[in-house]
């Protein structure tokens, strides 16, 4: 699929475009990470300025295709509120919709089927304190219970309770979340969520007793996840990454 002919950042504020290039490069990411589940997941990022659009990816374009052009702007209920070639799966937005109304500090919404993360998402412990990267996951972790594909609009009220102001939401039976005040954030946060399903699940495979950090250095992990990416914005390793993907393949910027 080809990016539109119409130039897209001639008809945005540069604030739009910027967000729109943080949010290619998450799908980028997502993408050379082995995160992507063909095209059935999103990452979706509120339009700066507004608290009613959002971008989000078009509809069966893989992660690794995607541009800051080709990104969909949509409203709270998915439809399409500026003209574009491509389509939008409003179904796909229904998870995200109801934790953009419901958190204004929600910029960005990052939603995925990894393998690990619906693997340990089965597991009725949840995620143990067995790593590094679990301690900062643990504390601003909620659990949401299946209740099927997320279709049902009767579903976004208790999706909301159960998160409630936290960072982290295991999705039992489907996936892994993560909410940011920035797209870096959410994306620096999904490598942790990650990180952490892989780590405990390689762990639990080799048998026997794991060893457990205490509660007390659990409980100090927020305040050191924020002084380690500068504040939880992500605002040393995102610049990084961004680096990084210009190097291999600049493309996401079109």
């Amino acid at each position: 699929m080809n990016a539109p002919s119409i130039s897209i950042r001639e008809r945005v504020s540069e604030q739009e475009w910027e967000q729109r290039l943080h949010l290619a490069a998450c799908y980028r990411l997502a993408a050379a990470s082995g995160w992507d589940d063909l095209v059935f997941t999103h990452v979706s990022a509120r339009v700066p300025g507004t608290d009613h659009h959002f971008l989000i990816n078009p509809y069966g374009m893989t992660f690794d295709e995607i541009t800051a052009s080709s990104l969909v702007k949509i409203d709270l209920e998915g439809r399409k509120v500026m003209d574009s070639p491509y389509d939008v799966n409003p179904a796909g937005f229904t998870i995200h919709s109801a934790i953009h109304a419901a958190r204004e500090d929600a910029i960005c919404v990052m939603h995925l089927h990894t393998l690990d993360g619906v693997a340990l998402s089965a597991r009725p412990e949840g995620v143990l304190p067995v790593s590094q990267q679990s301690m900062m996951v643990l504390s601003s972790l909620a659990y949401h219970d299946y209740e099927g594909i997320a279709l049902d609009e009767d579903e976004k009220p208790r999706l909301v309770r159960d998160l409630g102001d936290r960072r982290f939401l295991m999705l039992r039976n489907h996936g892994l979340l993560t909410v940011g005040e920035s797209v870096g954030e959410a994306f620096v946060a999904m490598y942790l969520f990650q990180s952490t399903c892989t780590i405990q699940l390689r762990a639990q495979a080799g048998g026997g007793e794991l060893l457990r950090i205490p509660a007390d250095v659990v409980a100090a992990g927020e305040a050191q996840w924020r002084t380690v990416t500068r504040r939880a914005g992500g605002s040393i390793a995102w610049p990084a990454l961004l680096r990084r993907l210009d190097r291999r393949d600049p493309t996401w910027r079109d």
